[in-house]
């Protein structure tokens, strides 16, 4: 992760909020600006375009997807709690970075040509862990032998759209989301009889 100025993490916040609302597409530096109660000309001061504050957005919580898999994968635990703990990394960073989740799943191809091609390598690796561990799951019998492509498809369908229900289910808390689609997305939902 990059080391950013207070204003940098600011400016990132509230370009989230908005992309989240609007769009990235929809949404302007004066926007942004007008948000933060300030003069559009003072954001140059820390950000030289709107590709650069959907960097600021993206590749801090891209790094953290990636450190997080990568920590998991190299644990010595059973791939039944890799899975749990990726699960659970997906769940704590959506409700710490809900905006910037949307902007994640619906903005990222809006990145600079650079920042777009560490995006997408960090992405990939993400997604190929993940395979990795699955297929392991499957070769040890722990998972069952389905399409490992359907599962991880599966499984990040769910995870990366999260944001956009928990928000809306206040009465469930953070433990119990943990708890219960945890068990949900591993354990499936009918009951072996």
């Amino acid at each position: 992760m990059t080391e950013r100025s207070d204003r940098q993490n600011e400016i990132a916040s509230v370009a989230a909020r908005l992309f989240r609302q609007k769009g990235y597409a929809a949404v302007s530096m004066r926007d942004i600006a007008a948000s933060m109660h300030i003069k559009a000309a003072s954001l140059y001061n820390h950000i030289t375009s709107k590709q650069d504050v959907l960097a600021l957005v993206l590749m801090d919580l891209a790094a953290s997807f990636t450190q997080g898999i990568t920590t998991i994968d190299a644990a010595d635990i059973a791939v039944s709690e890799k899975l749990s703990r990726i699960i659970k990394l997906h769940i704590d960073l959506t409700i710490q970075n809900p905006h910037a989740m949307a902007s994640l799943n619906n903005d990222w191809m809006h990145l600079a040509p650079e920042a777009l091609e560490r995006f997408t390598e960090q992405r990939d690796f993400y997604e190929e862990t993940l395979r990795r561990i699955i297929r392991s799951g499957i070769e040890e019998r722990i998972i069952h032998p389905l399409n490992e492509d359907l599962i991880v498809f599966s499984l990040l369908s769910t995870l990366r759209t999260l944001y956009l229900w928990y928000g809306r289910k206040s009465n469930l808390s953070e433990q119990k989301l943990r708890v219960d689609l945890t068990a949900a997305l591993l354990n499936g939902i009918v009951k072996n009889s």
